[in-house]
């Protein structure tokens, strides 16, 4: 087993998006390569409906598939093909816009007001741009949940592990979406694919992901507040860890246990033309999907 070092953390950036939807960008915009086959990753997670109830009015995609899991509150979709549904707590959609859809997005809060979800943009192969848009639309109760002896907790929403198969399934790049629980002083040891990129995003806790041979850092924080994170420091709350080669990945969590989604998928390693949220391979092929989208020939399948 190779262990996987630690390549690079960052933190989350404030963002605002749709119609005043105040969260926090944890990549993208940047260079695609570092995350392919993922674009975007982005962490809405509030307690004032102020700042997310007008959500995300109707707005194309094209190219990409697009992952939203809710934690708190829920969110209603409805598309230009007659779809919709209402995502719950705990729920997952994985959204294969392809050749091109026109959708909302509107979050609600739940008792308290309060709102937390994450949306994970995955790009598609130029073999598969153009496909039959597709929904897969998962219930809390369809995800499996496997626990460990010490009481770590995986939910498996895409991909295998620990023996347990997520519900999500034909996703060109091979993903695995885990949401991951440490209890406090654990440490951890989590196999991954090692042709695959691996991501793990802390929302809650903090701890380390290194080798056991490196020391554990001491104090615990509940929110990291530096600019730049040291890998020997501990990596907390909003914070996103890209991991290099290698087949599986150490965490060792902290004095409050830590929780992390992992993400993993095989890099598609073509060009993007990228424009919001179209997505394809050249600027010929993008000016094509603008001018569709002006002129009213963006839908291709019904």
């Amino acid at each position: 087993m190779t262990f996987r070092p630690v390549a690079s953390t960052s933190r989350a950036q404030p963002a605002l998006e749709g119609a005043g939807v105040h969260l926090q960008r944890v990549f993208g915009f940047d260079d695609p390569s570092l995350t392919d086959p993922f674009l975007m990753m982005d962490d809405f997670r509030n307690d004032d409906p102020r700042l997310y109830s007008k959500g995300f009015p109707w707005h194309p995609h094209r190219g990409i598939e697009t992952i939203t899991y809710v934690l708190d509150g829920q969110v209603e979709h409805a598309d230009s093909l007659g779809n919709r549904g209402l995502l719950g707590p705990g729920g997952v959609q994985w959204m294969t816009a392809g050749s091109g859809i026109v959708h909302q997005e509107m979050p609600a809060g739940n008792a308290k007001g309060q709102m937390h979800g994450f949306q994970l943009w995955a790009n598609l192969p130029a073999s598969l741009k153009m496909t039959a848009p597709r929904y897969q639309d998962i219930t809390a109760c369809d995800i499996p949940v496997e626990g460990d002896d010490d009481g770590t907790v995986v939910k498996v929403i895409t991909g295998s592990f620990w023996g347990k198969t997520g519900p999500v399934d034909g996703i060109a790049a091979n993903p695995m979406l885990l949401d991951v629980s440490v209890p406090a002083g654990r440490r951890k040891v989590l196999p991954v694919d090692t042709r695959a990129n691996a991501l793990a995003y802390v929302f809650a806790g903090s701890g380390t992901f290194r080798d056991a041979s490196d020391p554990v850092g001491i104090k615990v924080e509940k929110e990291y507040r530096g600019t730049e994170l040291n890998i020997r420091d501990l990596t907390g709350n909003r914070t996103l860890v890209r991991f290099g080669s290698g087949d599986e990945i150490t965490v060792q969590a902290g004095d409050e246990g830590i929780r992390f989604l992992l993400v993993t998928g095989r890099p598609i390693q073509e060009p993007v033309a990228w424009h919001g949220p179209i997505v394809m391979n050249t600027q010929k092929e993008l000016r094509q999907a603008l001018l569709e989208l002006n002129n009213g020939t963006f839908i291709k399948h019904a």
